[in-house]
């Protein structure tokens, strides 16, 4: 580790590389689910789906856990993508998690649903019904947490679940990250859990690498704790971890302008 220290509330690791900051979010939330599963017969853990996430994963899956004894969701999927495109979230999850080892149970989003406004109001119960123990979740290049771009975030969102239109931004970050060719063939809209649903899991692990997440990592740490800046909430939460390696890191400048732990 480079460096630790706290911003608000919010716990910041800095690593060297993408690598050992998957490894160590990996350890570490290993080491709460083992404690969580001492004292609950099953816990409930909602996973993030993108290619920032991919060390984290990899490292994860490599652990000894009672998977047994997870019930597993994700945050957000793409409205109206084809159901077998590797660019869905679910699939991106099944491929790298899901179907790697054995989870209680997987609830998916369905983004082709017949009615979306049924989906989103299905899940938003099945949230109800498994309160989240642990968000696994990362920051996007605008800010974003799941789909909540800076336009449609509402700390204060009166539903759990809700149908949103990504912004510009949110949809070029799809290309940069390769995930599509063109931005043309981003969706333009997703289902996504509300920033409401993401704060109310107990402990939060948010895995944040590379250069382009430099700005909205300087964002989250400096700015006003405001829906423009979506990931700033993460600041006013008891139990998060950011964990960032030396690219994300690198637009923070003097550590000691900040609540150092």
């Amino acid at each position: 580790m480079i460096q630790q220290f706290k911003a608000s509330l919010l716990n910041v690791q800095v690593y060297q590389s993408r690598v050992e900051m998957g490894a160590a979010a990996a350890e570490l939330l290993k080491i709460k689910i083992n404690e969580l599963l001492s004292t609950q017969s099953y816990i409930n853990i909602i996973f993030a789906a993108a290619p920032s996430q991919n060390e984290f994963l990899t490292a994860l899956i490599k652990h000894e856990i009672n998977w047994s004894r997870i019930n597993a969701f994700h945050m957000d999927e793409y409205v109206g993508l084809d159901a077998t495109a590797p660019q869905g979230f679910g699939n991106f999850l099944n491929q790298r998690l899901f179907k790697l080892v054995p989870f209680h149970s997987v609830y998916l989003i369905n983004g082709n649903a017949t009615s979306v406004l049924e989906e989103c109001t299905r899940y938003q119960n099945l949230l109800l019904e498994y309160p989240p123990d642990i968000v696994c979740m990362g920051i996007g290049e605008n800010g974003h947490l799941a789909f909540n771009d800076p336009p449609v975030a509402d700390f204060n969102d009166p539903v759990g679940v809700k149908m949103v239109e990504l912004e510009a931004l949110c949809r070029q970050q799809q290309v940069n990250d390769g995930c599509f060719e063109t931005i043309d063939q981003v969706p333009t809209h997703a289902i996504t859990l509300t920033i409401p649903s993401l704060l109310k899991g107990r402990f939060i692990y948010c895995v944040v690498p590379g250069s382009t997440k430099s700005a909205a990592v300087y964002n989250t740490l400096k700015q006003p704790i405001i829906e423009k800046f979506p990931s700033t909430i993460l600041r006013s939460h008891l139990e998060a971890i950011l964990f960032l390696d030396a690219q994300s890191a690198e637009n923070i400048g003097s550590l000691n302008t900040l609540n150092i732990a």
